[in-house]
């Protein structure tokens, strides 16, 4: 018998990783502060109309221009390897996999992240996932990036929650992910989406109003910026960003296992009936 597969879809940054991704390392290298580099791609963005993500990959390359470092997808990879994650961030899958097989699931773990996939593909838990989906440059003959190859925003962030179910992994085709596909990879209904505020509302509003499950995680003593998701009816639970064993985050998770299992039964009950 085929196990139900269930997708676990993390964004990246105040999710998993305790900082935006670039603030680890590669902002200190240009010698900004945070607050000096998002303030350069404020401005380019209000100078130029230009749509924030793609100010702040353009900022990136301006920036690794004007101090000679050569923006590579080597050099973005090797930043990978200094981001820092919440606690139990690292052995959270082993467990949560386990989990799963326990009670007859089969658990895929997924990204979407307006960040550098280059960066997340570097980190220590890139294995970890069936599919990573981010922001990407294009490179040059030299190997230096030029401009941008893939942008995903707040909003584009929700297609991919359809490349997932329909199994569509990647980016550039677009005839499967708006074909009719019967028998869906995942269902959305088995869609766990795991994020930390205002650029995830899009795909936890979507997967909530799809029947599944959206968890809004928040990092000490800033609580009520997600409470505010749950007043709104964004989220289906708010968590606090805890993700060692036995942490309320991970017994909610498993909770939510527990209900995709038993639900998958009885829909195959159903099924088989009516045959």
């Amino acid at each position: 018998m085929v196990k139900p597969v269930v997708a676990l879809i993390y964004d990246f940054d105040k999710t998993l990783a305790t900082d935006d991704m670039q603030a680890f390392s590669f902002i200190p290298n240009l010698g900004l502060t945070s607050g000096e580099f998002w303030g350069l791609t404020e401005k380019f963005a209000k100078q130029t109309g230009t749509e924030s993500t793609l100010a702040y990959l353009h900022t990136m390359i301006e920036e690794c221009k004007k101090k000679n470092i050569a923006l590579t997808k080597d050099y973005l990879y090797s930043l990978g390897k200094d981001v820092k994650f919440f606690e139990g961030v690292t052995t959270w899958f082993k467990r949560l996999n386990q989990y799963a097989e326990e009670i007859g699931l089969t658990l895929e773990h997924y990204i979407i992240s307006s960040g550098n996939k280059e960066i997340i593909e570097g980190s220590s838990i890139a294995k970890e996932f069936k599919a990573l989906y981010g922001c990407e440059f294009l490179y040059n003959n030299e190997g230096i990036a030029y401009y941008p190859k893939t942008i995903i925003n707040y909003t584009l962030k929700t297609q991919y929650l359809f490349r997932i179910s329909k199994g569509v992994s990647h980016p550039g085709d677009d005839r499967s992910v708006n074909s009719r596909i019967n028998e869906k990879h995942v269902e959305f209904r088995n869609m766990i989406y795991v994020g930390d505020g205002l650029t995830d509302i899009p795909c936890m509003t979507l997967i909530k109003e799809k029947n599944g499950k959206s968890i809004a995680v928040y990092q000490p003593n800033k609580k009520e910026a997600v409470e505010q998701l749950l007043d709104d009816n964004r989220v289906n639970y708010v968590c606090r960003s805890d993700f060692k064993s036995n942490s309320p985050l991970e017994k909610l998770v498993k909770l939510i296992l527990d209900s995709i299992a038993i639900n998958e039964k009885l829909i195959s009950k159903e099924d088989n009936q009516n045959i």
